[in-house]
């Protein structure tokens, strides 16, 4: 199934999270890294913070949806990740955007993810990876989306650490 998981890190050394949330992702079991955006550096929403790095990877997985969603969750404890303020700072963010052309909403899952059609630090960088495609549940492209997104101070930064 083809994934896409949006990355972000706004403490500590925020390209080496970034590097470690590919890296954990590639080797474990049942999921390839085929790809990543460019990372963007991004200003933050929520409560004064510093800014973000932001990119996508693009999967590959024999994992369902729930277990890759508990995999991101354990990458991100391993950086440090706590769960302490509601959009407040973090040293690894992984959020689950799409999973194939899986449509579900349920307490501790929603795919697509609710927020990505008015986050332009996610469209940016998807629409690096697939402008074309269309988002499942919305019927939209993704280039589309992104042209339609709220203002947003996003600069393409580097590649990603892969």
């Amino acid at each position: 199934m083809r994934a896409y998981v949006a990355v972000g890190s706004n403490l500590g050394d925020r390209w080496a999270h970034l590097a470690l949330a590919a890296r954990e992702l590639r080797t474990a079991p049942g999921v390839a890294v085929l790809r990543g955006s460019r990372v963007w550096d991004t200003a933050p929403l929520g409560p004064p913070q510093p800014r973000y790095l932001n990119a996508v990877l693009e999967l590959e997985t024999t994992r369902t949806a729930p277990s890759l969603l508990g995999l991101m969750r354990e990458v991100e404890e391993r950086a440090g990740r706590t769960r302490d303020l509601r959009w407040g700072p973090r040293t690894l963010d992984l959020d689950l955007l799409l999973f194939g052309d899986l449509v579900t909403r349920s307490p501790g899952l929603t795919i697509p993810h609710p927020e990505m059609v008015r986050r332009r630090f996610v469209l940016a960088p998807l629409a690096e990876l697939r402008p074309d495609l269309a988002v499942p549940g919305i019927g939209e492209e993704v280039s589309r989306l992104l042209a339609d997104a709220p203002e947003l101070d996003v600069t393409a930064v580097g590649g990603y650490p892969l």
